[in-house]
């Protein structure tokens, strides 16, 4: 028997508690049995000094997800070739997981502009998408589509570049952050500028 797996892509820079509740509620009010993190590399056309090496990313996520056997992290999008489209992730992961039954979890920001991805056409005809609000987010035609899911989420404000900053400005982000992903970052000194090491 299939399993439905929702694969929720990002750079997870890091994991906050905005992408776990949008991720858990995935798997409590739709048919997807499974939440994967998706881990993205380094986007070509970004310069991102703030990005964490991957390794970073993976475990933040892992430990994020530690006890929860619907949510997982997945790595396999580094170890493709660069740059990434989501098309040729989706064809390997259907290769390697002939159990499992794949759709797409994006933001409506990221709708809007899947007519931009490569073969978004393909995408649009063999997977589902799990579609969630996101602040300034305006409908679009796309999401009449018959394989386009619009889900009610709780509509999270909070973003990793918004976390980053907090740690930069010294200032606590111990609610946005679970506990064990706090911990490593606190361990790691990750995002701090000198001189601000106190409130996080």
């Amino acid at each position: 028997m299939f399993r439905r797996v929702g694969l929720f892509f990002g750079s997870f820079n890091p994991i906050h508690v905005g992408h776990l509740i949008i991720a858990n509620t995935f798997v409590e009010r739709t048919d997807l049995d499974e939440v994967w993190f998706v881990v993205s590399p380094q986007n070509p056309m970004k310069q991102q000094q703030s990005l964490l090496a991957d390794y970073h990313r993976v475990e933040m996520v892992r430990r994020a997800v530690e006890g929860n056997d619907k949510l997982r992290v997945c790595d396999a999008e580094l170890h493709l070739p660069t740059p990434s489209y989501t098309v040729l992730t989706l064809a390997h992961l259907g290769e390697h997981y002939r159990d499992k039954e794949f759709a797409l979890i994006m933001g409506g920001d990221n709708l809007a502009s899947l007519d931009r991805w490569r073969n978004f056409e393909f995408i649009l005809e063999h997977y589902m998408i799990y579609v969630y609000p996101r602040p300034g987010y305006t409908e679009c035609a796309l999401q009449k589509h018959p394989h386009v899911r619009m889900v009610d989420v709780p509509m999270m404000d909070v973003s990793s570049s918004d976390v980053r900053q907090r740690i930069r400005n010294g200032e606590s982000v111990q609610y946005l952050l679970t506990e064990p992903v706090h911990r490593y970052l606190r361990e790691m000194h990750f995002y701090e500028t000198k001189g601000r090491q106190k409130a996080l």
